[in-house]
């Protein structure tokens, strides 16, 4: 049941003056539901609670976190078609995406469970003590991985179950050990709803504290300023445009205690065509990327949006086989009103710049919300000059530039902005005549493909899902897999602490059967 109330907890509220509904792009037409925005008290008891929470939950075991997480997952299977068609209706996706994305946040939570009923995650590492050392003795010294606090995880607009209410950073927080507040996306705040009440009944059934999650209605950015500004916030998850998460990176850090930011923003995703790939099979990667460019209306933040070639006639061939087959590729709904009119602007912001020129365009009629897939090309010179052509423009636009030659290629790249991804296209041994060019490309990305396309972020432990700014704002982290649970934690070390008195994970005994670091040398023996 939809109710537009806010989740404070474990009970419903709607105290806030303020409302709005949410829309079906496809229709054209607001959705029936009325959606609260949270109130200054609302947003106020959810960090209270939530801080309480995490004094009981921070010392819950690995096992009963994992009982908690595996029942979220089942809870969201269980709300069935009804999850399903309102996605549909708040995103104007097809039903094999609405599908397939919950099918990822299920996947995800399911890892996350695997991961802390385990429970070697978190990297127990004891150095035991040697009085006799000379000329000083050693001390016991034991450290592990603990959690942060209250965590504000703000939903994405372009993923409403996998980057959203129960999606990764939501996950991960509650596997670390951490409350959780999500500030919902104003564009799917049903969906976001019926998550929450997946997460409520798992929280119930399991017997987690009340206040280790929370679901806050926004329309605006009151609530989330106001989350990232609470003293007892003690870090933000946020996937989203580049101006949003700065702000939200500035507000953290001019705090009297700044906290973290794990912020995924925006990339252009290069992509490399070297002369011998273009050569052979031009045709094959021209129609190869003409989906990808148009796969889910070009919002991934994976999509191809710069394509960076050697000028000459086999450029020239792939850049016509990709206009006639992008054009020829039947137009999809964009995810609200407001995201279709932000491509129409920053388009056209982009083709306003000098020396650049479209090579195709759809010029087919086009139903409402609906984008018009684009390509334009420009002279490598002209985009090193300019870095307003280095700007993302958000759905089913790429840029192919032309550069004179390998040198010219490498100064561009070494002078892009940091990307979530890079690809290279070559030949069989054609990459090593190019090294140069793939270091300057390895060193402005988090993930570099090998003859593949960007689109497509596998869940797996090795996915590097970040890059450097600002594609995130700590290269350091993943924002995808189980990695991704060290956002939410810190190191922390005990000295001569009595056993007895250590956490499980640090005893002598390892009670836990747990892998650790002892004395330099994996174990997991008693000590």
């Amino acid at each position: 049941m939809i109710t537009g109330k806010n989740y404070i907890g474990n009970q419903l509220s709607s105290e806030g003056n303020r409302t709005y509904k949410t829309y079906n792009p496809k229709l054209n037409l607001e959705n029936e539901h009325t959606f609260y925005e949270a109130s200054d008290q609302e947003i106020e008891k959810a960090v209270l609670l939530a801080a309480e929470a995490f004094k009981t939950y921070k010392k819950t075991s690995g096992a009963k976190k994992a009982e908690f997480i595996t029942a979220i997952a089942d809870e969201i299977l269980a709300l069935g078609d009804l999850l399903i068609q309102t996605y549909i209706s708040e995103t104007g996706l097809p039903e094999g995406r609405a599908k397939g994305e919950r099918g990822r946040t299920v996947g995800q939570l399911r890892t996350f469970a695997e991961l802390v009923s385990e429970g070697s995650w978190v990297e127990a590492t004891i150095d035991t003590a040697d009085p006799d050392r000379a000329p000083i003795p050693k001390q016991d010294i034991r450290k592990m991985l603990v959690p942060l606090g209250p965590i504000v995880v703000f939903g994405a607009s372009n993923f409403p179950l996998a980057y959203s209410t129960a999606g990764g950073d939501t996950a991960a927080a509650f596997a670390a050990g951490c409350p959780v507040i999500v500030k919902s996306h104003p564009m799917h705040a049903a969906t976001g709803e019926l998550v929450a009440s997946a997460i409520h009944n798992a929280a119930q059934k399991t017997g987690m504290p009340n206040g280790i999650f929370s679901n806050l209605n926004s329309s605006g950015i009151e609530v989330g300023v106001q989350l990232v500004k609470h003293p007892k916030v003690k870090a933000v998850g946020f996937t989203g445009s580049i101006r949003a998460g700065r702000a939200l990176f500035d507000l953290a850090s001019q705090r009297p205690e700044p906290i973290p930011v794990f912020a995924e923003m925006g990339s252009i995703n290069p992509v490399v065509l070297l002369p011998e790939a273009t050569k052979t099979r031009g045709e094959v990667l021209a129609k190869t990327y003409a989906n990808s460019i148009t796969l889910g209306t070009g919002q991934f933040c994976t999509n191809p949006g710069l394509i960076l070639g050697i000028k000459g006639e086999t450029l020239d061939h792939f850049i016509n086989i990709l206009s006639d087959e992008i054009v020829g590729i039947e137009p999809s709904c964009m995810l609200h009103p407001n995201i279709i009119g932000n491509y129409e602007n920053n388009k056209t912001h982009v083709l306003q710049q000098n020396g650049l020129s479209i090579t195709a365009e759809y010029d087919g009629d086009l139903l409402i919300n609906h984008a018009r897939q684009t390509i334009t090309k420009v002279e490598g010179k002209t985009f090193l000059e300019n870095p307003k052509l280095h700007q993302e423009v958000f759905g089913p636009f790429s840029m192919i530039v032309q550069c004179k030659d390998a040198k010219e290629l490498e100064d561009i790249i070494s002078n892009l902005e940091g990307q979530l991804t890079g690809t290279i296209l070559a030949e069989k041994e054609e990459a090593v005549l190019y090294d140069s060019v793939i270091e300057a490309l390895q060193n402005r990305v988090g993930r570099i493909i090998y003859n593949g396309v960007p689109t497509g972020v596998e869940v797996c432990p090795a996915m590097l899902h970040g890059g450097p700014y600002p594609a995130s704002t700590d290269s350091r982290f993943t924002a995808v897999g189980i990695h991704s649970i060290k956002r939410w934690v810190r190191p922390f070390s005990y000295q001569s602490w009595p056993n007895h008195l250590l956490p499980d994970e640090l005893k002598n005994e390892n009670p836990l059967g747990i892998s650790r670091l002892v004395d330099g040398n994996p174990s997991q023996r008693k000590i």
